[in-house]
């Protein structure tokens, strides 16, 4: 396509209302008419109908008093869509890689799939294979801290999709096999916000995870940290690894679009 042609398609509207929305910042949070033409160095009859039609649309207020506009959080919606095509595991990664760092333990990023979830995000420690997974394994949800804290955060339905008729097969003898005591065990989770896990699925690894939602609220995956249980003790939970998660995971959700208070 040759210049002139980009030139005869391009929708000047467009772009002068993309123009617009960028004017405003932090240091600019409000803008009037004579202001928004002057930037765009066009007298005020170019930019007030555009300014009327993003107004119509959401994207601006306008204060009564003032006459001066405003973004509103609508304009989020165009960035969350460019978020929302891009992979959870690519965003994720150098903050499970940080919360390693921080922790000193291996962590990881999991999907939930049916009674199983799945490994799509790896930060793992140096020396402690026994604890490091590989992208793709799956392992089943009712005996591992981040199957449950997805579990927890089910809908009554789907929850009872996963459950019902499903085997709870005893890995250890601290595997949750009674359907009763795990759905409270459940409730429990979705209340405190987190999951903790002690050798329910092999004696002698500990785990604490936490979820990630999207914007809509419904629970993404969730991020988890894993140690030995020489390493994991009760301190080191509550001082560190857990704290340490659910900081990251709230910072994953609200990248995401979520908002924890609506």
């Amino acid at each position: 396509m040759t210049k002139d042609d980009k030139e005869r398609y391009n929708a000047n509207a467009l772009v002068r209302g993309l123009e617009i929305l960028k004017l405003f910042g932090e240091e600019r949070s409000t803008l009037s008419l004579v202001e928004i033409a002057k930037e765009l160095d066009v007298s005020r009859t170019v930019p007030f109908r555009l300014l009327y039609t993003l107004q119509s649309l959401g994207y601006l207020s306008q204060d009564e008093a003032t006459k001066r506009y405003s973004l509103t959080p609508k304009v989020l919606e165009i960035g969350f869509s460019y978020l929302s095509s891009l992979k959870l595991p690519e965003i994720a990664q150098p903050y499970i890689e940080n919360l390693r760092d921080e922790t000193g333990a291996s962590c990881h990023l999991s999907i939930l799939d049916g009674h199983e979830v799945v490994y799509v995000g790896s930060a793992p420690v140096r020396g402690i294979s026994a604890i490091n997974v590989n992208i793709g394994l799956r392992l089943p949800a009712h005996a591992t801290a981040n199957g449950k804290v997805q579990l927890a955060y089910q809908s009554k339905e789907q929850l009872n999709m996963v459950l019902y008729g499903s085997h709870l097969k005893p890995y250890t003898q601290r595997t949750q096999t009674d359907l009763l005591d795990l759905q409270q065990e459940l409730e429990g989770i979705r209340y405190s916000g987190y999951a903790i896990s002690r050798g329910e699925l092999t004696l002698g690894i500990h785990s604490v995870a936490a979820p990630i939602f999207d914007r809509s609220g419904k629970v993404l995956a969730a991020v988890n940290v894993v140690g030995t249980e020489k390493t994991f003790q009760d301190e080191f939970i509550e001082k560190v690894a857990l704290p340490k998660a659910l900081e990251t995971s709230a910072k994953l959700s609200s990248y995401m679009g979520y908002q924890l208070y609506k």
